[in-house]
């Protein structure tokens, strides 16, 4: 597990120690998180939409962007997974860019929810 909230929330892919490390202060990781959270709520089903329609061309930006961002705020090993279907979709098939990504998608979407959970907490406790 990457790291423990003031409250107890055990976060697995939200690394706050890293994030912090990486930004300079919970203030402002707290001002850049909803960013991400905007990110992944956008992109997210763009990408299950053109990857179902087979089309590895139009999701590969997308997995890019994130690839991009997430190592200021993510637990490594999603950022390598995530790289590695990234690195996929430059040059894989729709197929198998399709199912590395499905293996892939539930550590996002529990991403997006401990994203969601730590925004929750710090608006609670304001």
């Amino acid at each position: 597990m990457s790291t423990t909230s003031p409250h107890g929330q055990a976060w697995v892919y939200l690394d706050i120690a890293r994030a912090v490390e990486q930004i300079g202060s919970v203030e402002s990781l707290r001002s850049m998180l909803p960013m991400l959270q905007e990110l992944l709520e956008r992109d997210l089903p763009q990408i299950e939409q053109f990857l179902a329609a087979g089309d590895v061309r139009s999701a590969n930006p997308l997995l890019h962007s994130l690839k991009g961002c997430m190592p200021i705020f993510c637990a490594p090993a999603l950022c390598e997974h995530l790289a590695q279907v990234e690195q996929l979709s430059k040059a894989g098939g729709s197929t198998e860019v399709g199912e590395a990504y499905a293996r892939l998608s539930p550590s996002l979407q529990s991403l997006q929810t401990e994203v969601a959970q730590y925004l929750a907490q710090d608006s609670d406790s304001e």
